[in-house]
């Protein structure tokens, strides 16, 4: 007999891993690398079909952009504490700009994360989902009907 350890809502968010089962990944490699990020259109393991509508994830350049802003200020005010300088317009324009440009992969990855898990009405944890061989199969080289969330 398996035993699943289960793993709490926010690491399996920080981990990017499905709201529904919190075992499939969100998306396909790394945030940090050369080519573009891609997200999976339904999770590997229990066929949650990730976009629930056309254009479901417009909604995370909202939340994307409040990151932004928050990184910005923090990034700012951290620049203000360490130089002391409040005079130099460059500066902070040149922090900000920095900020914002080295942590866009993370603020697009986190942004369709929390959409998922806080936002979107409908899914939520079913931890039955997250056991294997519990009433669904695992899609290895079969075409399976996928899922919706209620």
């Amino acid at each position: 007999m398996e035993t699943i350890q289960e793993i709490s809502e926010y690491q399996a968010a920080i981990q990017a891993k499905c709201p529904r089962c919190r075992t499939g990944a969100m998306f396909t490699g790394r945030a940090y690398r050369l080519k573009a990020q891609k997200m999976n259109e339904y999770c590997p393991h229990c066929q949650l079909k990730f976009e629930q509508r056309p254009g479901h994830f417009y909604v995370s350049m909202f939340v994307s952009y409040a990151l932004s802003v928050a990184q910005m200020t923090i990034a700012c005010l951290a620049t203000y504490l360490i130089t002391g300088n409040d005079d130099s317009f460059w500066l902070y324009l040149t922090v900000a700009t920095l900020a914002v440009i080295l942590l866009a992969p993370l603020n697009f990855r986190y942004s369709r994360v929390i959409l998922m898990y806080w936002l979107t009405p409908g899914i939520y944890y079913q931890p039955e989902t997250a056991v294997p061989n519990a009433g669904h199969t695992p899609m290895v080289g079969k075409k399976k009907q996928p899922t919706q969330a209620i």
